[in-house]
């Protein structure tokens, strides 16, 4: 393992806390500090602040004459966490507005990702709607939006993924906001529409301000976390008050949702939403119809809510065992082609027919991070393999997989994550071409796995007064991460806790310095007790956090990573 760091402290440096935030926000290229600090609400950011006058003017002036001649509008919304929460945020405005509107989910395994021709077919056939606004997805779907134009039905798309080559240029108007997730997009342009209509005398001002100041802000923040989109600029400023709207919302399928996982009353962090709230609003639409997922946040019903909660969690439980067997799988899989071939190959292909497809990401995903390689698994669905895509930083897997579109039937995503549809017999063919062209690409060196630390700092600069100043970066998330030190360390005590010692305590300090000891947490991680000795020199990973247990105030971090070859 390889550490990296941006900047060094040293020993005999005088700094204070507030300068090294500074050369935090320095490093991370954050150079109007003002609005970092302190965000600008998104009450303040309007869609016209992205661009898209034109665009604006168009859709509204559709808009009206819909709502005239009360014709239908579906929000056809991807079944992940982002677009299930940027359907709610936009069909709920529509709904309370007095549209004629209804929310469309796709079935992930019978209709894919986005727009599909069966899809078009069934919105046709059950809704006969003018209009369908897409949320989180619609961007690569040149063909299916000329043909649903060819259907009589205009097709506004919002969208934040990465641009093809050819954009749909049959759709009426296209709203692609790459800095924001879907749920982003959809609350700037659902508040267009508010403000655009909100005078008429159809709902109280007040609930529907209310929603665009709380809810959807709580909506849009777990879109926002949950896609993994850099917490800069307005994305930050979505999640920064998007959180602080989960105390104050009194929607009951939040609220229900939060009591369910049993932090009802905490204060909610990205990572409440990345591993506990967006997991379950996910499970719904890996293992099933996503449909329920969208219900659960706009209901009033608080029978409703607290059965649909139930599910939800159901849901989760059986995709969390699901991926722990196929997992495990893959991870046989990659290890007897390792036994085979002598090496781990540098592009990592994996199918299985029994595979969920709902869960083949997250399989993806456990591999790459594991052997850090990018890795592609696939999946029977309707007679083609649905392949997903996970990556390193240093490669584009999209661009990657776009370069082999000739042989693919659709393909999208970003740098990190892709999606794709791939012919049966096409396999073979395709798993040769592409562990080909990653073996030109990828350098040993890309492989290999990196640690990057903010800051090599001498532990005696680590205090309590420095991790209150990086509360003040939060939240922290992709694109502002928690912030992380490196620093060279003797241990001075360790020792195991939790219900069955599965837990590790390690006290550390600078060597051949007389200090309080810095408390490491390691959590899952008791094997490593029993190669640890009083006096150990070591180099540590870690991040900072204060314990406030009791009213107190206490400095502890976590553990990242510990030199093996120091042990």
């Amino acid at each position: 393992m390889k550490i990296k760091y941006k900047h060094e402290i040293k020993k005999n440096e005088s700094i204070t806390e507030k300068e090294i935030v500074q050369i935090l926000l320095k490093n991370r290229g954050i150079k109007n500090e003002k609005d970092f600090f302190n965000p600008p609400s998104p009450i303040t950011i309007n869609l016209s602040d992205f661009g898209f006058k034109k665009e604006i003017k168009k859709t509204l002036a559709l808009l009206e004459k819909i709502k005239k001649e009360n014709r239908m509008i579906v929000v056809y919304t991807d079944y992940d966490a982002d677009g299930i929460t940027g359907g709610a945020i936009l069909w709920e405005t529509l709904n309370n507005l007095g549209f004629k509107t209804m929310p469309y989910v796709p079935h992930r395994k019978l209709e894919g990702y986005g727009f599909s021709l069966k899809g078009i077919d069934a919105v046709k056939k059950q809704f006969n709607p003018a209009l369908i606004i897409s949320v989180d997805h619609g961007i690569t779907a040149r063909e299916k939006v000329t043909y649903a134009k060819k259907l009589g039905i205009s097709i506004i798309i919002t969208d934040h993924h990465l641009k093809p080559d050819k954009l749909p240029t049959d759709a009426y108007a296209i709203f692609h906001i790459p800095v924001l997730s879907g749920s982003g997009v959809s609350y700037f342009f659902s508040k267009m529409i508010y403000d655009h209509f909100h005078s008429e005398p159809v709902h109280p001002k007040g609930v529907l301000s209310d929603n665009f100041e709380i809810d959807y802000l709580a909506l849009s923040s777990i879109g926002t976390i949950a896609d993994l989109v850099p917490l800069i600029g307005p994305s930050r400023s979505l999640v920064y008050y998007g959180l602080q709207g989960f105390s104050k919302t009194k929607r009951v399928g939040i609220r229900h949702i939060l009591r369910e996982a049993g932090i009802e009353n905490k204060k909610i962090s990205p990572y409440d939403i990345g591993f506990i709230i967006a997991p379950r609003i996910n499970a719904v639409g890996r293992l099933e119809h996503a449909i329920d997922a969208l219900r659960l946040l706009c209901t009033k019903r608080e029978d409703k809510a607290y059965d649909l909660a139930s599910r939800v969690a159901k849901k989760n439980r059986q995709r969390q065992d699901l991926v722990l067997k196929a997992v495990e799988e893959a991870r046989l899989r990659v290890e007897a082609t390792v036994d085979k071939q002598k090496k781990l190959p540098k592009l990592i292909i994996l199918e299985d027919e029994n595979w969920h497809e709902g869960i083949i990401g997250l399989i993806a995903s456990r591999i790459t991070e594991e052997y850090y390689r990018p890795t592609i698994v696939l999946t029977e669905n309707d007679g083609f393999l649905k392949g997903s895509a996970r990556s390193i930083p240093s490669f584009h897997i999209t661009d990657f997989l776009r370069g082999l579109k000739a042989d693919l039937i659709d393909v999208g995503g970003h740098k990190g994550a892709a999606g794709f549809t791939l012919e049966k017999n096409k396999l073979k063919d395709f798993i040769k071409k592409a562990q080909k062209k990653a073996d030109s690409l990828l350098a040993e060196k890309d492989l290999k796995k990196t640690i990057e630390a903010d800051l090599k700092i001498p532990l005696t600069k680590i205090n309590l007064r420095l991790a209150l100043e990086l509360e003040k970066l939060q939240p922290f998330g992709i694109g502002n991460p928690n912030p992380v030190f490196y620093s060279e360390a003797e241990i001075v005590g360790a020792k195991l806790f939790g219900k069955t010692n599965n837990h590790l305590k390690i006290l550390v300090k600078d060597a051949n310095i007389s200090a309080d000891p810095l408390e490491l947490i390691s959590f899952n991680n008791a094997k490593l007790f029993t190669e640890l000795s009083r006096g150990l020199k070591t180099e540590i990973v870690y991040s900072l956090e204060i314990d406030r247990w009791g009213g107190n105030e206490k400095l502890r971090s976590k553990l990242i990573y510990m030199d093996d070859s120091k042990s």
